[in-house]
């Protein structure tokens, strides 16, 4: 079981807090504005009616069926570990499963009440700037009045720190690379600032976090889920 490790824990939270000050303290967000508005202007020039391939592309990577995909592949580096477990080991992955829904549950929902931050995305507050749902007809995600922390680029750093956590450095790996593809697209588009993600998001992990996976916490609550989990013959590994 994790011991209390305090000195990580303040060091990880200070750096969350700076990470979040050096944006929420400077008039119009200082350095981070140009940052954003550069990398916004850099997705948004080539979308037009009459550039509908590249429009196209990012409705897709916006659609909620994609966002499914982000699951899918969450979920198969999690069944890659599962496969080689022993029925004790699924269990254990089971509640690892269950407590990290909670906790990215618990974290997104603390974070979107508590950061003092209300700010539509670019795609609805920049002047000019061009919207993929004007030139496409089927439904994708391109606009927020309230984009900032970004929860979807939340819940994805939130696993990936489960996985660094419980499963190792090369699970970890994979698990940013799902972040990176899957969060991502939400800034090409214009849905969320880069900050967003790279601020909100990462502050809110930084902070939150740490305090679950640093503590006995999340192992206390594995535990518990191991030992009243419903005994299910999916559950149970073949014979060798």
């Amino acid at each position: 079981m994790m011991r209390t490790r305090f000195p990580l824990i303040i060091a990880l939270n200070a750096a969350g807090v700076a990470l979040f000050m050096s944006w929420f303290i400077p008039v119009n967000h200082g350095i981070w504005s140009v940052v954003d508005t550069t990398i916004f202007r850099f997705f948004n020039h080539g979308i037009s009616a009459g550039n509908l391939t590249y429009a196209g592309f990012l409705a897709v990577i916006n659609n909620r069926a994609f966002d499914g995909c982000a699951l899918l592949a969450m979920g198969c580096l999690m069944l890659s570990f599962w496969l080689k477990a022993d029925t004790a080991g699924r269990r254990r992955i089971v509640g690892i499963g269950l407590v990290m829904l909670l906790s990215a549950v618990l974290v997104n929902q603390l974070a979107q009440h508590l950061i003092p931050v209300t700010r539509s995305s670019p795609s609805l507050s920049v002047p000019g700037a061009h919207r993929v749902s004007d030139v496409i007809s089927f439904k994708t995600k391109d606009g927020s009045r309230d984009s900032f922390p970004g929860d979807h680029g939340m819940m994805l750093l939130i696993f990936a720190a489960f996985m660094w956590r419980y499963f190792g450095q090369k699970a970890f790996t994979i698990a940013l690379a799902i972040f990176v593809i899957f969060a991502f697209p939400r800034v090409m588009i214009g849905a969320h600032w880069f900050t967003d993600i790279a601020v909100g998001s990462l502050t809110s992990v930084l902070i939150g976090v740490p305090w679950i996976l640093l503590t006995p916490l999340s192992d206390k609550i594995v535990a518990l889920f191991e030992r009243n989990l419903p005994s299910l013959r999916v559950l149970k590994a073949p014979k060798k």
